[in-house]
């Protein structure tokens, strides 16, 4: 494991909080990951021991692998009960509060979000930033399906522009939308498809762009023609699908 910001996911449900932790963890597979959930009983709940035991193992591991000052952890939980359960841990422990910030984001797709973004490098405020800024996928979705959406725009031509294809059969689902975003977040150009954020992969998600449908790949900033470049051969490739 990398010293990257690590996620800790708190749900009622034993098996959402593991679920959800899996799915993130697929999306960037050098982040660490943590579900916890259900109650000290196995039922519905959380509990305020277990998830002050989480974030502590979750901390001595990034400390084990290195983590700088800047590294931490984001937490994010799936209803109001287990949010004031974190803020308890959070409150009774300094050392916790010190490293572990409370996302107030939609679970699932908060916690795939900032899974992508941790694994670009970012520090713990730009993931719990990504965390939070997926309360706005679906007011993305409706926006991508609204007419005129991903025309391109008078204000200029970007410095790289080319239209691409989609291939597979699913388009940009989550796994080839998280590619995408981690490649975009690398490659350090500002790169939009059909006028969504690529780094961001809720906003790639909510395109709704399945096989056959074309999509306009733009880039501006350093190293723009490259950067659309490979996003176009990426999406060409149908990301091992086809």
């Amino acid at each position: 494991m990398t010293a990257r910001v690590a996620l800790v996911l708190v749900s009622h449900s034993a098996e959402l909080a593991r679920g959800a932790a899996e799915l993130a963890g697929q999306m960037a597979p050098d982040v660490l990951v943590r579900g916890v959930g259900g109650g000290p009983d196995g039922g519905l709940g959380t509990s305020l021991d277990a998830i002050q035991q989480t974030l502590e193992e979750v901390l001595a591991a990034l400390a084990d692998a290195g983590a700088s000052g800047g590294s931490g952890v984001v937490v994010l939980g799936d209803l109001g009960s287990s949010v004031l359960t974190v803020e308890a841990a959070l409150e009774l422990d300094d050392t916790l509060a010190e490293h572990a910030v409370l996302a107030r984001a939609p679970f699932v797709e908060g916690a795939v979000a900032a899974a992508v973004t941790a694994h670009g490098g970012a520090d713990r405020d730009a993931v719990l930033a990504s965390a939070n800024a997926a309360v706005g996928m679906f007011a993305a979705i409706e926006a991508a399906q609204s007419p005129g959406a991903g025309e391109p725009s008078s204000a200029g031509e970007p410095a790289g522009t080319r239209t691409v294809t989609v291939r597979n059969p699913l388009g940009l689902h989550a796994r080839p939308a998280a590619l995408v975003s981690r490649k975009v977040a690398e490659l350090g150009a500002s790169v939009t498809i059909d006028g969504v954020d690529a780094s961001s992969v809720l906003q790639l998600m909510a395109l709704g762009a399945t096989q056959g449908r074309e999509l306009r790949v733009e880039a501006t900033g350093d190293g723009a023609a490259e950067a659309v470049t490979t996003v176009v051969e990426m999406i060409e490739s149908g990301f091992g699908e086809v």
